[in-house]
């Protein structure tokens, strides 16, 4: 790769970088001051926004930094090296799960509202919570135990799983159970709230909650739809180049262009900076606390400064009089005759 393309590289990933990282603190501090946010499923939105974070301070970092300062390269079976492939898995894998349980949990709200609450409890989601980071923790665990291998991409300046047929059972298993198969769930389930979406905008509906009915209007509906279509669309613009990709050299032995290669992993990256953002722009609930929370930081300064009032001139205290105060009586003085 040139060094144009090279500094290009590096240049993106620096961006996405700062884009994940701000992101995802401004969605974890959207849901620390808004308690109106937090829900037995808050669990799966931590998840997907921390892995997201973690990986915005540590593995495009290292892309950028990799790709700017043009290292003659890593070793393969040095600890950097291993360490930094293991937590990129690991990130990576727990990241698309996260979010992929989370929509999960909105399409049971929306399709099943009235047994919400008994489907979706404290201690299920927790379960669940557990079960998706011990998934992700043996997936990124095997290639240090053998099976796989971590490996430094001279095309993508990471240092990620080894992309050749030496691992093919352990990339297409990977793949298939860890990338697609959730990819496939989300994709489907935004595809079947549309349709209901779609349907309900056609009358309208009325929806309640324990205290009374309210009319909910088409474009409603037709909002909600386009969040989701949105929503879909960066997910597979994001990991279809990367998967295509890793499967074409895994399975044909040849090695993608090394521009294909860098733009592949640079997208598949990018998710991790466009996940917060969807999430706290596209939600009408989010967006309001976003407003609330940055007009509170807004409103704290401003009632800290000392405050002068300025009085009506009508209102003003004088200390000294504009009129004479009457004059004593004289004493009669005596004349003499």
């Amino acid at each position: 790769m040139v060094d144009a393309l090279k500094t290009l590289y590096g240049t993106l990933m620096a961006v996405t970088s700062a884009a994940s990282v701000c992101g995802n603190l401004l969605l974890l501090l959207v849901l620390l001051f808004n308690k109106d946010l937090r829900s037995d499923t808050l669990g799966l939105t931590v998840s997907f926004s921390l892995s997201d974070l973690a990986l915005g301070l540590s593995t495009i970092p290292f892309g950028a930094h990799n790709s700017l300062s043009q290292p003659s390269g890593h070793p393969s079976e040095g600890v950097l090296c291993q360490g930094s492939g293991f937590i990129f898995l690991l990130l990576q894998t727990s990241s698309i799960h996260s979010l992929t349980w989370a929509t999960v949990d909105k399409f049971t709200e929306i399709c099943f509202a009235l047994s919400y609450r008994s489907i979706w409890t404290t201690g299920r989601s927790r379960v669940v919570l557990v079960l998706v980071w011990l998934f992700c923790l043996v997936n990124a665990t095997l290639p240090l135990l053998g099976f796989g291998t971590y490996a430094y991409s001279e095309s993508r300046f990471l240092c990620c799983l080894s992309f050749t047929p030496d691992n093919k059972y352990f990339v297409v298993l990977w793949m298939l159970l860890g990338i697609v198969a959730p990819i496939l769930t989300m994709c489907s389930l935004y595809g079947y709230i549309v349709y209901v979406a779609r349907k309900q905008a056609r009358r309208g509906t009325f929806m309640c909650n324990e205290l009374h009915c309210f009319y909910v209007p088409a474009n409603n509906y037709l909002r909600s739809s386009i969040v989701m279509v949105t929503t879909s669309v960066c997910v597979l613009v994001c990991w279809l180049p990367y998967i295509s990709v890793c499967l074409y050299e895994t399975l044909s032995g040849q090695q993608s262009t090394a521009v294909t290669s860098a733009l592949s992993a640079w997208l598949v990256l990018t998710s991790s900076a466009l996940n917060p953002w969807i999430t706290c722009m596209t939600q009408t609930r989010y967006r309001a606390a976003v407003r609330r929370s940055v007009g509170m930081f807004i409103r704290k300064p401003l009632e800290s400064r000392p405050q002068s009032f300025a009085l009506h001139p009508t209102n003003r205290i004088s200390t000294t009089s504009t009129t004479r105060p009457p004059s004593s009586p004289k004493a009669p003085t005596a004349t003499l005759s």
